[in-house]
């Protein structure tokens, strides 16, 4: 289905790129890093993501082939605008040294096994317990935000090795994942689907 984009959505990634040269990137991850300043209004994120091309590559392949999309909280799962997501936050409870967060994730990957494709931009306890799972997922975007924790967090994700897009800095949030995930959904899945 061809999306509809709105003369204001133009003129936004009409200025966005007369600000910020991203000519030379490669596809997905210039459509990654212009949705995410799109988001955010924030150039510094064109330095401070971290991804890698032949990743949102299998990702993307992924998730137009239906791989499930996990989010960890409800605004997240809101800003994901073509694709139904699992959040389970209000089944999950905290307790015994798991966060609410925490425990979301393990619901989640009960539901979805290996496979699925996982945006955090809230908690950085629900990405640390991915991390713990054996959840072999396509892309995880970690884009947690806040002062304690969520640096901490991205950076074990990018050492894990899992295929991943996420940020060096403390920013993150809610907006900039579901912005990262939607750079995906919107990039056409063949070269014949025209946006």
């Amino acid at each position: 289905m061809k999306r509809v984009i709105h003369p204001i959505e133009q003129e936004s990634f009409r200025r966005l790129r007369a600000r910020l040269d991203t000519s030379g990137l490669p596809p997905l991850t210039r459509a990654v890093v212009e949705r995410v300043v799109h988001s955010s209004a924030d150039l510094e994120y064109a330095t401070d993501l971290v991804m890698d091309e032949a990743e949102l590559e299998h990702a993307h392949t992924a998730l137009h082939a239906g791989a499930p999309v996990v989010a960890d909280v409800e605004m997240v799962a809101a800003g994901i605008t073509r694709r139904e997501t699992v959040c389970r936050l209000r089944e999950a409870r905290s307790g015994s040294g798991l966060t609410r967060s925490a425990h979301a994730v393990r619901l989640a990957y009960e539901e979805v096994g290996p496979g699925a494709v996982w945006v955090i931009g809230c908690a950085p306890t629900a990405l640390e317990e991915l991390l713990t799972l054996d959840a072999s997922p396509a892309l995880v975007i970690g884009l947690p935000v806040g002062f304690v924790g969520a640096a901490e967090s991205k950076a074990a994700l990018r050492e894990s090795g899992l295929p991943a897009v996420s940020n060096v800095s403390e920013k993150g949030g809610s907006a900039v994942a579901a912005a990262a995930l939607n750079a995906l959904l919107y990039h056409p899945a063949s070269t014949e689907e025209i946006l």
